[in-house]
This record gives C-alpha cells, sequence and structure tokens, in this order.
C-alpha cells in the first residue's frame, strides 16, 4: 500500500526544448493557457502572467485545471520535447527523460 500524496507531491511543472520543437502546435491546441507558438514557429510555455519563456529549460508551474491536457501534449507530441516533472523533487514524469 502507498501512502497518499501531497498536493504540493502532486505539483507539475512543465518545460520545451525547443531544439527538438517540430512547431506542430498540438500541445497549443490541448493546453493554450500553458502553450503558445511565437513567431519563430516553435512552442513555449507560458506563465501564470501570460508571458512567453524564452529562456531554454525554464518551468512553470501547470495548472491543476490543465494537468491531463499537459500530460496528453507531452503523449501526442512528435518532437518528443515536452518534459513534465514533479516539483518537489524534479524527477520527470512524462517526456523523453522519463522512466519507461
Amino acid at each position: 500500500m502507498t501512502a497518499a500524496t501531497t498536493p504540493q507531491e502532486d505539483q507539475l511543472e512543465v518545460w520545451i526544448d525547443q531544439g527538438l520543437c517540430t512547431g506542430d502546435g498540438i500541445c497549443a491546441q490541448y493546453a493554450p493557457d500553458v502553450f503558445e507558438l511565437d513567431v519563430d514557429g516553435l512552442a513555449y510555455v507560458k506563465g501564470d502572467d501570460g508571458e512567453l519563456r524564452h529562456s531554454p529549460g525554464t518551468a512553470v508551474l501547470v495548472p491543476l485545471v490543465a494537468a491531463q491536457d499537459v500530460i496528453d501534449s507531452a503523449k501526442e507530441c512528435p518532437g518528443d520535447c515536452i518534459h513534465v516533472r514533479r516539483q518537489h523533487d524534479g524527477v520527470e514524469v512524462y517526456g523523453p527523460e522519463a522512466p519507461a
């Protein structure tokens, strides 16, 4: 039996590796409040202020209401460039570095 997780342990954060992004925009379709295509044709994460995060590896917190959409984005991304990790320990749970 496993112990219940706390809300802090459930909090996810996400970032995109633009070097792998193919610009398909699937992520922006699934979770437009979290992802957006920029003028360069690549996807970026958005902070809660709505601003795109352009610095490589910059993560944003995933709103609880968008968590499943962000997870689906990571699973469906043709570039395999979306990294979703637990905030409390930094372990990637979805994306190219997640354990199989």
